[in-house]
């Protein structure tokens, strides 16, 4: 069959795109979709967006980052000057594919223009995840990074931190730049001696050389089954995803755009997603030096507080610690909601709780609801696939293709396994041809392994469900599968604000449980005066094991089946590790190694007697 669907367009303070989606059906029951809205044109490369937007709006804000007390601005055209003196410093060292650039430092103004530099000298950058170089012990996945790009030149914030981290890589023939030579290391060039650098003829050549297929960066992943994955993005690919998302939203080009982001850009979600949105459209970035961990929030609040962006983006880890601090103070949720036009989340599942209290936050400050929304991507597909981009009334939905993306649904047991094609989809992993080959289907379809279902079976524009991982659901002895990610975010909502988050077991086993991580400030919060300020304490307080099993017990009542039904928490004293593969930047549990890392307390967990430390629901 072959039909159009146009969704309502129902009243909303900003201009979404209509969503237009196209739905076939196979014979075999393969469910094909696609928008009906083609594809508008793109340019071929990050750095004609970077000119483009200098040229608009040269005396602009770009970016914005705290030194010290004070703010540390650069306007676009100031960006540009910089941004050609390094990228005839790249071009004159003959740095290339073969020999790319390694960023271990996070975000900052300086990472910044040495990233818009590779874009401009046709060099692909490698931004990597600040943990291998300060959190690990190892630095296994660091040097198996390393060996496998081969870089030219790495760039550190400050040799002294990273010293550890760069004493542990062979760096015969790289050359380490620094904007502060803490260690004193020798052979350390200054980033600001890069940065003046005459620009010639050579830098407005390698500009207009650059196509579509030209590799703009190579993005590692986690690592969640075995060692990292780079995957390599063309500019092609990350210009064609901008053009994606203005399709979708056409307000960002309606008003200046002003980002107060935190999201690293290792990780395609605030490095492509965001990051470019501010190329393509002269927006404003304010570099937030937060996170969401107790001992980093506080920054992101005090940046908020001075700060209204127009749009928010961030991951459920990060609004499950920020809302406790914009339900209490009042000058931080008016600054935050003044300028708001879009609340997004992504990378993981928002439990419903944390939507409805900050839909209700946002009728309280403001009178009406600020519009949330969400999408579906993945690093390999740069990382827009669908997008909701119509007004939502609860968290889940993922949205429709995006245009010129099309979405293949196959069936999987109970489940439909989405996969994806298009000009935004990578054309494979950095020297893994095997992982490549892996990775995509037959007829080119990329395979990310997540599962979907539709809002609504009668009406594709009404989009599609996230529903879980398949590598992540398992079987209980009776046979019945147990869908992780649906049942981990409906126990955090119903144990809320206590609970960061949990790792479900019970394969083959005739119950489910849950190790449970503390959200330190939901817990500071339940308790009030004198509470205890480390997960270990946390755990042990008879407030919070009593308002978890409350919790828990409620969440029974109303999902009495087998694989809904949790029989006992354990909550976790150890935060997740980033050496073991636990955790990502963004915040995202690994179920499948934190599992195999935590056999100990899966064992304890499961007893046929449970143990001491289990809450039984």
């Amino acid at each position: 069959m072959n039909d159009v669907y146009a969704g309502a367009a129902p009243h909303r303070p900003i201009n979404f795109a209509l969503p237009r989606v196209t739905r076939t059906t196979d014979l075999d029951g393969t469910i094909r979709l696609s928008c009906a809205t083609p594809l508008g044109a793109y340019e071929p490369s990050l750095a004609r967006l970077f000119r483009s937007s200098v040229e608009a709006q040269p005396a602009r804000t770009f970016l914005q980052e705290r030194g010290g007390e004070q703010w540390r601005k650069l306007t676009y055209e100031e960006a540009r000057h910089t941004v050609d003196g390094l990228a005839a410093a790249l071009i004159e060292r003959g740095l290339s594919a073969d020999r790319p650039v390694m960023i271990l430092s996070g975000n900052s103004i300086e990472h910044a223009l040495l990233k818009l530099a590779c874009f401009t000298a046709g060099v692909p950058v490698a931004p990597i995840s600040v943990a291998y170089s300060l959190q690990s012990q190892d630095f296994a996945k660091l040097k198996f990074i390393t060996e496998l790009l081969n870089p030219g030149l790495i760039y550190v914030a400050d040799t002294e931190p990273f010293g550890k981290a760069l004493a542990a890589l062979n760096l015969a023939n790289v050359e380490v730049v620094a904007s502060r030579n803490g260690a004193n290391l020798d052979n350390v060039t200054s980033f600001d001696d890069l940065a003046r650098t005459v620009p010639g003829p050579a830098v407005d050549t390698a500009v207009a050389a650059m196509r579509a297929d030209t590799i703009a960066k190579i993005l590692f992943t986690s690592g969640s089954t075995g060692q990292p994955k780079g995957v390599v993005n063309t500019h092609g690919m990350l210009t064609a995803n901008q053009q994606q998302l203005l399709q979708c939203w056409p307000f960002l080009a309606e008003r200046p755009l002003t980002l107060v982001d935190w999201l690293p850009w290792n990780h395609t979600f605030g490095g492509n997603h965001n990051f470019n949105m501010m190329l393509r459209h002269a927006g404003t970035l304010v570099i937030d030096a937060g996170r969401p961990l107790p001992s980093m929030i506080g920054e992101t609040v005090r940046n908020l507080t001075e700060i209204s962006p127009t749009m928010y983006f961030s991951v459920p880890a990060g609004y499950a610690a920020l809302l406790p601090y914009l339900e209490r103070d009042e000058n931080l949720a008016r600054s935050f909601f003044n300028n708001l036009q879009l609340i997004f989340y992504a990378a993981a599942e928002l439990p419903q709780d944390l939507w409805d209290r900050l839909e209700a936050l946002s009728v309280r400050i403001t009178g009406h609801r600020v519009p949330m929304s969400s999408s579906w991507g993945t690093t390999e597909t740069a990382p827009l696939a669908t997008a909701a981009h119509y007004r939502l009334d609860r968290a889940g939905n993922i949205g429709v293709p995006i245009p010129g993306t099309e979405v293949k649904l196959v069936p999987n047991g109970a489940k439909l396994e989405i996969r994806v094609r298009g000009p935004n989809v990578m054309p494979g992993y950095w020297k893994r041809p095997e992982l490549t080959a892996a990775a995509f289907d037959a007829e080119g379809f990329y395979m990310p392994g997540d599962a979907v279902r539709f809002a609504d079976d009668g009406d594709a524009s009404g989009g599609v469900i996230f529903d879980g991982r398949l590598a992540e659901d398992f079987k209980l002895m009776t046979g019945t599968w147990v869908h992780v990610g649906a049942l981990r975010v409906g126990v955090l909502a119903a144990c809320s604000p206590v609970l960061q988050d949990a790792i479900v077991a019970g394969a083959n086993q005739t119950f489910v449980g849950l190790l449970c991580w503390l959200n330190v400030q939901g817990c500071q919060t339940l308790i009030g005066d004198g509470a205890p300020a480390t997960l270990a304490e946390l755990a042990r307080h008879p407030a919070v094991r009593e308002h978890v099993r409350r919790g828990l017990a409620q969440w029974n009542e109303a999902h009495p089946a087998s694989s809904e039904r949790i029989a006992r928490a354990i909550l976790l004293s150890e935060p997740p590790s980033i050496d073991a593969g636990e955790i990502t930047d963004k915040g995202y549990i690994n179920q499948g190694l934190a599992l195999e890392r935590r056999a100990a307390e899966v064992e304890r967990l499961l007893a046929a007697q449970p143990d001491a430390d289990a809450i039984v629901a």
